[in-house]
């Protein structure tokens, strides 16, 4: 038997989470974007495109935190 390959930091429970996300129906996709205007621990925003490398590097930084 083939053993599966993963990129680093990825795992099957990862795969199996992203797989989930993309089979949900239209409903509780919706449901998922209004869940997340009304968390009070996030914010949404627009960011220009070259700074979205910048955000994402100080959410990881934080996260590890």
């Amino acid at each position: 038997m083939r053993q599966t390959r993963f990129p680093p930091s990825w795992d099957e429970e990862r795969v199996r989470k992203i797989l989930a996300h993309w089979e949900q129906t239209q409903e509780e996709a919706i449901a998922e974007d209004e869940a997340t205007f009304e968390d009070h621990d996030q914010t949404v925003m627009k960011v220009p495109n070259d700074l979205v490398p910048v955000v994402r590097e100080l959410i990881a930084k934080h996260q590890q935190t």
